[in-house]
């Protein structure tokens, strides 16, 4: 039996958690875990992180885990290390004045029941008895967990103006678990959709990602329009418009491509402002550059597949459709018009026959090796040779080297640059 560590197989989250909790246990403190990780394991998902609410101070807890982080000791969180995970560790506390709208000016170190009452929604306020798996709760989350519902704790406006982050995170719990917002608490967050332009456009982005990356992001964006939350999101006019293309997506599609479904829901027209609301887009929810040039590429594509891809010449068609994004490209055209889809997926099958990007068989290189001066002139002598090569004209180094050698030579004789 080999007892290296390279062959050990890490331990799980939850075993990683319930040591963390047997030490607080065993020094005589009481443990348990809290929040997300017990309504996930009461909706019978995996929970990836685990948080441990105690009666310990953060003092002792530091006293009892070796490197323990304190990542907001004032509000008596500490981060610890165990099995290989990072577990967060908060003593039970009660919240002051919110003066922020984002984090309480400062706390009051208290019991579980209190810590669950200053919590978000009723199905985030449950706590778990770590050695028998009894569930501690103070609030009715129980009940909304076997009903299907979000909903505040406590009275839904003064909870949601505290933190106005969480108008969003009632629309990505919804939406992801399939529940409904109670009417007291939906009220609450259109009534103060407004609210919601205090919050960082980091923040806000940021919970755009989690809900659009998700396969119920068509409910996400529907909800964030019903809930009156899009103007202030997108910075635009609100809007009622059904999100069909995104509701038909694949599953597993990305953030750029989810946004690219919304906006041509939102615009059903959008040729001439497309680039433009993408521009405006990309700054509301501070996308990454890498995000703002798939979003825009996504669309661009898409455009040309509606409009000009059947009077493009092969080379151009198999260049677009070896390209970055033309999967999501195509992935929104068929979301929006099945036949249209089935037309261009068929020509692209027809030129994958000869290969839609082959090696070149001419380079910079071989260009320097016949003696050429490296120029400008390369960049569109290679990509013309390229496109005969796609367009099945040449097949040979020697035939794509001969192109390309009379076209230098007509440079020349042009008074273009010289051997």
């Amino acid at each position: 039996m080999s007892g290296g560590g390279a062959n050990r197989k890490a331990a799980e989250p939850r075993d990683a958690a319930l040591s963390a909790a047997n030490t607080l246990i065993n020094a005589g403190y009481t443990a348990y875990f809290a929040g997300g990780c017990v309504r996930d394991r009461l909706l019978g998902h995996e929970a990836k992180d685990y948080d441990i609410a105690t009666d310990a101070r953060p003092e002792a807890v530091h006293g009892l885990f070796r490197r323990a982080q304190s990542v907001g000791e004032s509000f008596g969180v500490v981060l610890v290390r165990r099995l290989g995970h990072t577990i967060e560790v908060a003593t039970f506390r009660t919240e002051g004045v919110y003066s922020d709208n984002r984090h309480p000016d400062d706390v009051q170190f208290s019991d579980a029941e209190h810590d669950a009452r200053r919590r978000d929604f009723t199905i985030n306020g449950l706590f778990e008895q770590p050695l028998t798996g009894e569930i501690i709760d103070y609030v009715g989350g129980q009940q909304d967990l076997q009903a299907g519902v979000i909903r505040a704790i406590g009275d839904p406006a003064a909870r949601l103006h505290e933190d106005h982050l969480r108008m969003l995170r009632a629309v990505r719990f919804a939406a992801r678990f399939g529940f409904t917002i109670e009417p007291e608490t939906a009220e609450a967050i259109r009534a103060g959709a407004g609210e919601l332009r205090g919050v960082s456009r980091e923040r806000i982005g940021q919970e755009l990602r989690w809900m659009f990356t998700d396969p119920n992001r068509a409910v996400a964006a529907w909800t964030l329009q019903y809930l009156e939350l899009d103007e202030v999101v997108l910075d635009e006019r609100h809007t009622t418009a059904a999100p069909t293309r995104m509701g038909r997506l694949p599953s597993d599609a990305d953030y750029a491509s989810a946004l690219a479904a919304w906006l041509l829901d939102r615009h059903p027209d959008p040729d001439a402002q497309s680039d433009v609301t993408a521009r405006r887009w990309s700054a509301a929810l501070m996308l990454s550059n890498a995000e703002r040039r798939a979003l825009r590429r996504c669309l661009a594509i898409h455009r040309e597949l509606r409009e000009t891809w059947h009077g493009l010449g092969i080379a151009r068609q198999k260049r677009l459709a070896a390209s970055e994004h033309f999967t999501d490209a195509l992935a929104l055209l068929k979301a929006e018009d099945t036949q249209a889809f089935v037309d261009v997926q068929r020509r692209v099958s027809a030129l994958a026959a000869t290969a839609l990007a082959p090696e070149p068989l001419l380079t910079g290189d071989d260009l320097i090796a016949a003696g050429f001066e490296p120029g400008p002139q390369f960049k569109d002598v290679l990509d013309r040779v390229y496109d005969a090569q796609l367009e099945g004209g040449l097949t040979t180094p020697e035939a794509a080297l001969a192109m390309a050698r009379r076209m230098m030579m007509n440079d020349t004789a042009d008074g273009g640059p010289h051997r």
